[in-house]
């Protein structure tokens, strides 16, 4: 093992002149910054404002006597997404494991399972809802409906306190879980729309999906939030409806795109034998081109997921708590004036992790996608 670690590096890092001035001028100063960050981050940072704040910063400015609900919510989405990522590659004991540091962490650092009881609640739903479906196959079946199921539950479980008050990291997952899952169907049929036969639809899916992608997303956000009231006011929806609705529209347009390449790189072949066949065009579709088109765009659909998680701080122009807006009003606190780096360091590894997990998943699947294909 030394041997060959000793010979990627020579290749690697050494093989030619600039490949050497390159490698003595950045991996010193990696080395460099690595050592500074650390020597920070377990000297001089005071992290205790983290473990004082997260109830903020997890669930914003849900009432303190009400967070069992944020956090039974929580729970409930850590169930399905665990379950969902038993749909593309089997639950292992070491995944447990890096799960179960982040109860054990917060019980170090907080001293007590205030924080802690919470964390092992939502750990523990992710590991069974995960296991779940990695070892019974027959469960993956029933988990669209128990998505369905779980989000009218935990509408009905966070909604008494009030909606305007969802907010924080829960409200960020939320928006994200809303928008990637309403945002496919609308952007398949979109994708097929602008493909019509009939030129009225083509031109409309085509003028939409333009209209969108010309736009700002905080424009469209702050439209829907303007004129839903006016356009129908008898519905009366709160700003999170709103905000969603508005992401919803928005990357419906982008799903749309990435659908229209996978529709173009399924062989006419397949849809000519389906014809042949006395196929309807609808079967056609459903049957036979959109599963390979899905297939052709999961790298594009996920970016598109991480991308959605990654603008919902914008929802701040509509008055809601996001995750980074909730960071921003601890910091606004002036007994907090001197810890920006402690809490904006916090909010960027924990965008990290969760970005990373997002594209670790998609790797996972474009595998189990590519592997279900041969």
């Amino acid at each position: 093992m030394i041997a060959s670690s000793i010979k990627w590096t020579r290749h690697n890092l050494f093989g030619k002149p600039f490949d050497v001035f390159l490698s003595l001028l950045i991996i010193p100063s990696v080395l460099w910054l690595a050592y500074s960050i650390a020597d920070w981050a377990f000297t001089a940072a005071k992290w205790d404002i983290i473990v004082q704040s997260l109830r903020v910063l997890m669930i914003g400015v849900f009432p303190a006597d009400q967070a069992w609900r944020a956090w039974t919510a929580a729970t409930i989405i850590a169930a399905i997404l665990g379950a969902g990522l038993g749909c593309v590659f089997s639950f292992k004991p070491h995944h447990g494991a890096v799960l179960l540091l982040v109860p054990i962490v917060l019980l170090i650092v907080d001293g007590g399972i205030g924080n802690a009881l919470p964390a092992t609640g939502i750990v523990a739903a992710t590991v069974m809802g995960w296991t779940l479906t990695s070892y019974v196959p027959l469960s993956r079946n029933v988990l669209p409906a128990a998505a369905f199921t779980s989000f009218i539950v935990i509408v009905a479980v966070m909604a008494p306190p009030g909606v305007g008050l969802w907010g924080g990291l829960l409200l960020s997952v939320l928006l994200t879980l809303v928008t990637s899952v309403l945002s496919l169907p609308l952007g398949i049929l979109l994708a097929f729309g602008r493909q019509s036969r009939l030129s009225s639809l083509r031109i409309i899916c085509t003028w939409y999906i333009e209209v969108m992608r010309s736009v700002p997303l905080i424009l469209v956000v702050y439209w829907i939030w303007i004129l839903m009231p006016v356009l129908a006011p008898q519905w009366g929806l709160a700003d999170v409806a709103r905000g969603m609705i508005g992401f919803t529209l928005f990357y419906s347009a982008y799903v749309a795109e990435y659908v229209r390449s996978g529709l173009q790189a399924v062989p006419r072949t397949q849809t000519e034998a389906a014809r042949a066949l006395g196929m309807s065009e609808f079967d056609t579709n459903r049957s036979i081109v959109l599963p390979q088109a899905l297939r052709v765009v999961v790298a594009p659909l996920v970016g598109n997921v991480l991308d959605i998680f990654n603008c919902a701080p914008l929802v701040f122009i509509i008055g809601l708590t996001d995750f980074l807006r909730a960071g921003q009003m601890i910091l606004a606190n002036p007994q907090y004036g001197d810890r920006t780096f402690e809490v904006l360091s916090f909010l960027l590894v924990t965008y990290f992790l969760i970005g990373s997990m997002i594209t670790y998943a998609a790797r996972k699947l474009e595998d189990h996608m590519a592997t279900s294909s041969r």
